[in-house]
Parts: C-alpha cells; sequence; structure tokens
C-alpha cells in the first residue's frame, strides 16, 4: 500500500507539472505576441527565481542555494535558457498544439542519445518504435510542403535540448533537493539572459502584462518544483504515460486563447509520435522487469 500511495502521489505531481507548462506555454505565447521574445524569457526566470527564493527561503536559508554538482548545474541552467528560448521564439508563429506535439519527441530522443551516449542497448522493437516517433515527428513538420513553416525546426531544436536537460535532470535528482535544482536552474538562467534582455528591452505596456509574466514564472518554477518531486515517488516507467496529457491542456489552452485548431496531419503526426514514446516506456518497464538484476 505504501508504494501504491507513492506512486499515485507521484503520478498527482506530474499532471500538476503537465498543467503547470500548458499554462506557461500559453501565456508566453500570448506575451510574445507584443513583447521581445529574450525579454520574455528573463522575466519569466527572474519571476521564477523570486518565487522560489520567498517560498523556499525562509524553510531551507542557505540549503536551497548550496549546490552538489556546480558544474552540472550550470549546464542544466544554460539548457534550459537556451530551449525556453527556442520554445518561446517558435511560439511566435506556431499554434501550442504544434510545439507540444514536437516536445513529445523527447522520449524517442532520449532512447536514442541513451543508447549513443549512455551506451544502453536498444532491441528491434524499440529501435522500431523510434523510427516510427521520427516519422511522425516528419508528418507534423511536413518538409517540402506548403504547411512548413521554418519555426518547426526551432521546436525541434529545443525538444533536442530538452532530452538532454531531462538526462541531466535524472543525474541530480538523487543528490539535489527538488527546490535546489529548480531555483538553480532558474538562477543560471536569469544570469545569462540578463544581458541580452536589457539589449531588447521593452516596457510592458498593460498591467495583463505583467500579470501573465508573473503567472509564466510562477507556473514554470511549480512545474520544475512537480516534476522533480514526482521522480521522488515513482518511477520514469510509471511517470511516463502521465507526461502526454499535457498536449490536451496545450491543444485546449490554444483553442480558448488564440481559437487556434490543430489541422490532421499535427493530430495524425501527434498520435504517431504520442504512442512510438508510450511504446518505449512500456517496453523499458518490461525489460526492468524482466532484467535478471532485479
Amino acid at each position: 500500500m505504501h508504494n501504491n500511495s507513492h506512486r499515485r502521489l507521484g503520478i498527482g505531481l506530474v499532471t500538476l507539472t503537465t498543467l503547470m507548462f500548458a499554462v506557461l506555454d500559453t501565456t508566453a505565447k500570448w506575451l510574445v505576441l507584443s513583447l521581445p521574445v529574450l525579454q520574455v524569457v528573463w522575466l519569466r526566470f527572474l519571476t521564477h527565481s523570486l518565487f522560489s527564493l520567498a517560498v523556499f527561503g525562509p524553510s531551507m536559508g542557505l540549503s536551497l542555494v548550496r549546490w552538489q554538482h556546480p558544474r552540472l548545474q550550470l549546464l542544466r541552467g544554460m539548457l534550459l535558457a537556451s530551449m525556453t528560448g527556442l520554445n518561446f521564439w517558435a511560439l511566435q508563429y506556431l499554434q501550442l498544439a504544434e510545439t507540444g506535439a514536437m516536445q513529445f519527441s523527447v522520449p524517442i530522443l532520449i532512447a536514442v542519445l541513451s543508447a549513443w551516449w549512455l551506451g544502453e542497448r536498444l532491441d528491434a522493437q524499440r529501435w522500431a518504435a523510434i523510427a516510427a516517433g521520427f516519422i511522425g515527428v516528419l508528418i507534423i513538420i511536413r518538409p517540402g510542403s506548403q504547411a512548413f513553416h521554418p519555426a518547426i525546426l526551432l521546436s525541434a531544436g529545443n525538444a533536442i535540448l530538452y532530452a538532454l536537460f531531462n538526462l541531466l535532470t535524472r543525474r541530480l535528482a538523487s543528490s539535489e533537493h527538488p527546490a535546489t535544482m529548480q531555483l538553480a536552474s532558474a538562477l543560471v538562467s536569469t544570469a545569462v539572459l540578463t544581458p541580452f534582455a536589457w539589449w531588447s528591452w521593452q516596457v510592458p505596456s498593460t498591467g495583463w502584462h505583467w500579470l501573465m509574466l508573473a503567472l509564466a514564472g510562477i507556473s514554470g518554477g511549480a512545474g520544475h518544483y512537480f516534476a522533480a518531486q514526482a521522480h521522488r515517488f515513482a518511477s520514469a516507467a510509471v511517470l511516463g504515460p502521465f507526461l502526454y496529457q499535457q498536449i490536451l491542456y496545450m491543444t485546449l489552452g490554444g483553442w480558448l486563447v488564440f481559437d487556434q485548431v490543430p489541422d490532421r496531419a499535427v493530430l495524425l503526426g501527434a498520435c504517431v509520435v504520442v504512442a512510438s514514446g508510450l511504446f518505449l516506456l512500456w517496453r523499458e518497464f518490461q525489460v526492468k522487469a524482466t532484467s535478471p538484476s532485479t
């Protein structure tokens, strides 16, 4: 029962994660239509940093900013700044459903990177799922057609960096406190982006802009914190399938806020990508369950 309750808590936390990230992308898309991208990214991380310091600082003190692996934290923060910049840039031109569908190629990319970088061996079934996933990505991108928009390549770059970011998160999750991890990435991102943000600065013109900037920072910080906590209560194999609900929230946000409905190619490609990702997660769980070491 104890393990089951932990798994349920992990699933609940990852559900909150997907909701927070969908809110982040929806507010970001609204903001970048009238403000410079780098300014929005910087203010998102500045708000995230201030929010985290206010919430966790009183109880954790200096331990909140005590890093066990400084170099990896710096690298993780720079990855987060880069991938968020690419994502927000793409959101200027693409629907939320399109960028969301591209983000769900991340489990496929993680499988490839694990085979190449970490030396993990993949069986024929997993390679077939990876190939199917990339076909799904091509259906979304539609290279050579009139529907192709170059901004989709920004989403592809974001997905690659996101996969690397996830591998680093897994590496650090066992030794760093979740609050420390999400604050570290926000502080590094804020520092890296400061000169670029000031160079492109444009004063937000309405109270709605400031409210949405605050919402972006808070939802982003909460999403990263919930994600790190979720992995403490349940395995990636248990949590993985529940990450895909984010595409539903992003599609709903695109419809409610921007009156955008994804076309059939995006929906078909998203289904193929999600199906291949779910198969990879199921297969990983199955292989671990039958491993002699278990």
